[in-house]
This record gives C-alpha cells, structure tokens and sequence, in this order.
C-alpha cells in the first residue's frame, strides 16, 4: 500500500470514527430527552382508569378495555420501574370514576358501568392491601368527574349524571363524612382536568353542552379565585381541551394529551406566579384521550388512554425540567 493510499484511508476512517461517535451522542440525547418510554403496563390496555400515587407507588385502578369494565388494581414500583397486580377493586366494574390519594390511602368513587351512573366511594389501604367501603358521595352519582385532595379533605366536583353539573363535595376521612364546599362561580362541566401545587388545586378545562370551557379557577380549601381564562390574549396560545392529563411537578402544572376539536399529543405549562400558559414539547406517544397520570417527588408519568376503539398499555415519564434547562 502506497503512502497516498494510507493516508486517504487514515482520512476515510476518522471521518467514520467521528461520525460514529457523533451518532452515539445522538442516541444519549435521543434517550435524555422530554418524554422516556418505560416498561409497558402489565395489564389490559385500558382507558378512563383511576390513578393515584403514595410515596414512590403507583396505583392504577378499573377503567375500560373496549369490551368490559374493570376492577382490577395495579402498583407501579417507580424506583425499579415494575408492576405489580394487588387486591382488586370491590366494588362494581366501571370507567370515569376519581380517585385521589390522603394521609397514606387511596380513596375511589363515582364512575358509570356501562348502564348506571354511580356514587360509591371506597378506601384503599396499601399497607395492608385491603378495600373499605365509605359513605357514599352524597351528590347525584355521576362520571367524568374531578377529585383531588387538599390538606386533610378529599373533594370530588363537576361531572355527568346525565347532564353536566358544577357542585363540589369535601371529604373528611377522619369522620367518614362530606359537607358541599360552596362557592364555585365557573361553569358546568365533564371531562375537566386538576392538578394541586402547593396545597391549591387547579381546575380547567372540560366540556358543556358540547362546547369547550375556557374558565380557569384555583381552590385552597376555602376560597375559590378566577385565574386568566384559558384562551386569554396575554396567554399567547389558544388553550381549550378536554380529557387530558393532569400533572403538578416542582411547582408547575401540566396538561397533555386529550381533545383540542381532534385527539392530541400537546403539552402545556401552566406557572402559578405568573398565571401563565406556556407549550412544551408533544407527547411522544400516540395521540390519544382519557390517559392518566402519576406524579412522584421527582418523576411524573402519562399512561395508557384511547385513541377512538384503540387501547393503549404504553407508559411514559415525562422530564420537564430537562427541557426548560435545555432552553435556557
């Protein structure tokens, strides 16, 4: 081999050598990026599920498959990424019931089974892997509903009984008993999403007699304010959605997925202390609605969901923070 010949040949392989590099790095982008595929749902696909956390677990419970309602309870191990199949629910099948989590269990209620609207409300003790039946919720039974918790109480509002509705209920596990928490000044609504920062629960979105609301309002326990309506000028974007997912993470919420006229894979931010929308980057799953949500200290998922007749057992955790990072 002449020397020229070596030398092109010396040139020909550190180009490979530096294109082969730069495509690993690709790769451990591709890998850091915003949303990270994890180990697939071990149960049937599903949507409308309830979800909530405790501590670094998961639980993703009944829900709709396409042919039957369910009753089946899942924990999701977040440190080591597995599932897990527990007690399953006993009360009746069903999809569109809330759930939340309070003082170390997991509490569930309302829901439809496809006949009847419901309004059973049940306790979960993950220590002991055990169901309590509590009080029923004393609003009419309903689907498409709202929960959340706050401080010591549990709250379910909104919702379809056969038409929209906008009362809230508080729960105090303490008595096993609800009182109505007034004063709630936005419209009717299903289909809403809710996420809480800081012990204030935030509600948007949803629809009423088949139009999307654009009212936006936060709760502290007792008072209820009007934040900027979501498709406000200032906000720069024009925000009307329902069946989303609901994300609270290092004080910032976020909405993804659902129904914006056609279903979606966007992402919004919303920041308290400006009273702001902002996007982020799409979802990378498929588009899809009625997902649910986990969110842990510091990590957050959007899971499973429909897509017209089509289920999803996908799970995917979202990194924000690596995003604003990148962007700053």
């Amino acid at each position: 081999m002449n020397y020229l010949t070596q030398k092109r040949l010396i040139s020909f392989l550190s180009v490979f050598i530096l294109l082969f590099l730069s495509s690993c790095s690709d790769d451990n982008d591709d890998e850091l990026g915003n949303w990270v595929e994890s180990s697939s749902f071990d149960g049937d696909s599903r949507s409308s599920a309830v979800s909530f956390t405790i501590g670094t677990k998961g639980y993703l419970i009944t829900g709709y498959d396409g042919d039957d309602y369910l009753t089946d309870n899942w924990e999701y191990n977040s440190d080591s990424d597995f599932w897990v199949e527990k007690t399953s629910f006993p009360g009746t099948p069903r999809s569109g019931a809330v759930g939340f989590s309070l003082n170390g269990k997991g509490y569930i209620g309302t829901g439809y089974d496809g006949d009847n609207e419901l309004n059973d409300f049940w306790e979960y003790d993950p220590t002991t892997d055990s169901w309590t039946q509590k009080a029923d919720f004393p609003g009419t039974a309903r689907y498409n509903a709202i929960g959340f918790s706050i401080g010591e109480n549990g709250y379910i509002g909104t919702g379809y009984d056969g038409s929209e509705q906008k009362d809230f209920w508080k729960y105090n596990p303490t008595t096993n008993t609800w009182e109505q928490a007034l004063g709630f000044g936005g419209q009717k609504r299903q289909e809403a999403s809710v996420f809480t920062i800081n012990n204030v629960a935030y509600i948007v979105g949803g629809v009423h007699n088949g139009a999307y609301e654009e009212d936006f309002y936060s709760f502290d326990g007792t008072t209820w304010k009007r934040l900027t309506d979501i498709d406000d000028d200032d906000n720069d974007h024009q925000i009307l959605f329902s069946n989303s997912a609901a994300i609270s993470f290092n004080g910032k919420g976020y909405i993804s997925t659902g129904i914006d006229n056609t279903i979606s894979t966007k992402t919004w931010v919303y920041t308290p202390e400006t009273d702001t929308w902002d996007d982020m980057p799409n979802f990378e799953g498929s588009a899809r609605q009625d997902a649910s949500a986990f969110v842990f200290d510091e990590k957050t998922y959007v899971l499973m969901g429909r897509s017209s007749n089509f289920y999803y057992d996908d799970v995917w955790e979202f990194r924000p923070e690596e995003i604003e990072n990148e962007d700053d």
